[in-house]
């Protein structure tokens, strides 16, 4: 299933998308949220429509939101595909590099983002997300995993460098959590419809190429991510873990950074496709 929120921030509907028509969601739940994900979402909706109870809903010209509402905690793994580790100056990571961005950086895929004040390095970064559906602590091993992913997000994991880099102070986070830096979506994909082992990650600025390659490339892939997250924190339905990108970023050299104007766009297949405007 796909479930996504429309409408403007603050008011977002909750909505599922079957044969590109969306229904409203409102007769099952307020809105995309924790409780929702871990309450059998897909048989629950399944069975509300077969009952007819969710009524059509006109998108065109509507807003689409991020399609969770505001997570608990967005958890980032860092350098995850050995390319983008090495365009970054870094070897490849022995263990699983963490970081966290704020859960207000989340917002619609398609939403404009404001370059920062005295940014002068602004990037983007595609990346598969996880949404956590069931509280995971202490897994007993990546196998375990699955049972605890409501579905799959793109996400543009947006990166001030110079923030992260240079004015750190020894963590990324001043330089991940700006206004906006985190579009998700344009849809939850639930796991029945993906495999996320080997999906195609791919960006462009401008229309340009930036970023072309698969989640196979990951050095840690999802279902060690979770696992290995929930032997250092508990994590709860309806939080967000994006899983790293590839090479392709500003960051390389080979690239400008961003500046007002550029249109960059993201795909992952299976999940759909972004497109922001930075201003």
């Amino acid at each position: 299933m796909r479930f996504a929120r429309l409408g403007e921030r603050g008011a977002e509907r909750p909505v599922v998308q079957v044969d590109d028509r969306y229904y409203d969601l409102t007769p099952v739940t307020a809105d995309i949220s924790g409780e929702f994900l871990a309450s059998d979402p897909v048989a629950r909706v399944r069975a509300a429509l077969d009952a007819g109870e969710l009524l059509p809903v006109d998108a065109d010209g509507v807003r689409i939101g991020a399609p969770i509402a505001r997570p608990s905690a967005v958890y980032c793994v860092g350098m995850n595909y050995a390319a983008h580790a090495a365009e970054s100056g870094s070897e490849p990571p022995k263990n699983l590099v963490m970081f966290m961005k704020a859960p207000n950086t989340v917002v619609g895929a398609y939403d404009d983002v404001a370059i920062p004040r005295a940014s002068e390095k602004t990037d983007w970064e595609v990346e598969l997300g996880i949404v956590i559906g069931r509280r995971a602590s202490y897994l007993g091993s990546p196998d375990e995993s699955a049972a605890h992913i409501a579905g799959y997000v793109i996400a543009n994991d947006l990166s001030e460098r110079e923030w992260q880099i240079e004015l750190s102070g020894g963590q990324w986070g001043k330089g991940k959590s700006a206004p906006g830096f985190s579009p998700v979506g344009p849809w939850l994909v639930t796991p029945d419809e993906i495999d996320p082992s080997d999906l195609r990650l791919q960006s462009w600025v401008n229309g340009e190429p930036r970023q072309d390659s698969r989640t196979a490339d990951l050095i840690f892939d999802v279902p060690y991510i979770v696992w290995h997250l929930s032997q250092h924190l508990e994590l709860e339905p309806g939080d967000l873990i994006l899983t790293g990108t590839p090479q392709g970023v500003a960051l390389s050299g080979r690239f400008p950074y961003l500046k007002a104007g550029d249109i960059v766009e993201l795909e992952i297949e299976g999940l759909g496709r972004q497109r922001q405007e930075f201003v």
